[in-house]
């Protein structure tokens, strides 16, 4: 069972990994849209449209990512304090209660949201020339998809760390930067970062 659990995490992981690119995507458009603008006097219009829809397409394929990774926004103050069958029984609870009805009616709204846009072959009508709607609004039930299988596997963690009143393993992937972590590795100590500040701030004052 483990092993299908993370593979299921390994999928979500490739794909927020695959649509993180996005954000290379984006960065690069606006930029070149930015310098066309100002500088080439050559705006697009259909520019605007595109930035929308490549934000969105990153955030929305972002989320079986992200709940893979426990990564979501909770109010964990409290949440903190409980056991781990604690924890597991509210999250079963939220799980069941909110989440798979949530999910699959945004999987079955976006379903018809992206059937009615093909076939009426829909164009964004937020600036001229807009580019087509239909493959956009295709994301939304395909990153519903992934985010409910994700969903479906958090639900299987539960019942396991129910059971063996530990939380299992989860995919490894790249975490942020533990600073206490860093400085033990270069050998830095935070009365040295005081001295080096000092330093600086002397160099400054004698130039």
């Amino acid at each position: 069972m483990q092993k299908v659990l993370l593979f299921v995490d390994k999928i979500s992981t490739w794909v927020g990994q695959a649509f993180s690119w996005f954000i290379v995507a984006l960065t690069l458009h606006i930029s070149w849209e930015v310098y066309s603008r100002y500088v080439l006097d050559h705006p697009r219009a259909w520019a605007f449209d595109a930035m929308i829809m490549m934000y969105g397409t990153l955030f929305m394929m972002a989320g079986a990512y992200t709940l893979a990774k426990n990564g979501h926004v909770r109010g964990d103050v409290i949440y903190g304090f409980f056991s781990p069958r604690a924890q597991a029984a509210l999250d079963l609870t939220l799980y069941i209660v909110f989440f798979i009805p949530g999910v699959i009616a945004l999987v079955w709204a976006g379903y018809t949201y992206a059937a009615e846009s093909w076939a009426i072959n829909e164009h964004s009508n937020i600036t001229s020339e807009g580019p087509p709607v239909y493959p956009f609004k295709t994301v939304i039930p395909l990153a519903g998809a992934f985010v409910l299988v994700q969903g479906i596997v958090e639900i299987i963690r539960c019942v396991i760390c129910l059971k063996q009143g530990e939380w299992p393993s989860r995919e490894a992937d790249v975490q942020e930067v533990d600073v206490d972590k860093l400085k033990e590795m270069v050998h830095v100590k935070d009365e040295d970062i005081e001295k080096l500040d000092k330093f600086v701030v002397q160099q400054e004052r004698n130039k």
